[in-house]
């Protein structure tokens, strides 16, 4: 009888725990965020939305609110994917939306995906808050809104007149992302000139700094990689938990 209710224990712990690392593996996930963190004041802004497929279900549809202050110029077109936007009685794009497209199935469990766009920042330093909606096959929808400390944040930019004060990570980074932040940052120093460049350089600038994407990016950034690897090990580990507790229950039923 000990022995039948020592198994009957085991099994249960065996359950509970393949069910907790099962937990664990899906809240293990990226978060939706938009790139850069930091950049600079009045400045025409090369932004990239990356969006990770956190369910077993493709991500057919991305919504993201352009935050007040901020002014949309152009979005790039992507293969596989159809692009709208709302404007408001002002005609200034308020929203825009990536949908899939003609044949694309989607952002894949284990895929993300990058959109590119422009936008003009505001003149004054201030934070502006990236709310974003991701939308999946079974009509289910993840609202990225959230403050820092929330389960779905949304991405934060932190506007500023010199981004490598604001974050020296971010502002490490400008030539790859920012677009006009770090180039803007070099000829004030080179120049002692205080004045912005014209509207026409700066969005040349920003737009030489667009990446061609490609439907459902699953390039080698280390972050995602690394995040995808810990998940299957912690999915793989919870599946043996799990035949294990099988096999014992199986074992005490035959006894």
């Amino acid at each position: 009888m000990k022995k039948t209710s020592w198994t009957s224990k085991l099994t249960s712990s065996l359950t509970a725990g393949a069910a907790a690392l099962m937990l664990f593996a899906g809240f293990a996930s990226a978060h939706v965020t938009v790139n850069p963190t930091v950049a600079q004041t009045g400045a025409w802004q090369t932004y990239s939305i990356k969006i990770p497929s956190e369910k077993e279900l493709p991500t057919t549809k991305v919504t993201l609110k352009v935050p007040q202050g901020v002014a949309f110029k152009q979005y790039q077109p992507l293969a596989g994917w159809k692009i709208t936007t709302e404007k408001n009685d002002s005609n200034e794009v308020t929203s825009i939306t990536w949908e899939v497209d003609a044949d694309n199935e989607g952002i894949l469990a284990g895929q993300f995906q990058q959109f590119n766009f422009v936008a003009q920042n505001p003149d004054a330093e201030t934070e502006v808050a990236w709310d974003a909606f991701q939308y999946y096959s079974d009509g289910s929808i993840v609202e990225w809104t959230g403050g820092p400390s929330d389960s779905n944040p949304h991405s934060i930019t932190a506007i500023s007149q010199d981004p490598a004060a604001a974050g020296n990570a971010a502002a490490g980074g400008g030539h790859d992302s920012a677009g006009t932040a770090g180039n803007a940052g070099h000829d004030d120093e080179a120049t002692g000139d205080d004045t912005k460049a014209n509207d026409d350089t700066t969005l040349g600038d920003a737009l030489n700094d667009t990446v061609t994407g490609e439907p459902n990016n699953t390039d080698s950034d280390p972050g995602t990689l690394k995040l995808q690897q810990a998940t299957l090990i912690v999915s793989i580990l919870a599946l043996i938990l799990s035949f294990l507790g099988i096999a014992l229950a199986t074992r005490r039923k035959k006894r």
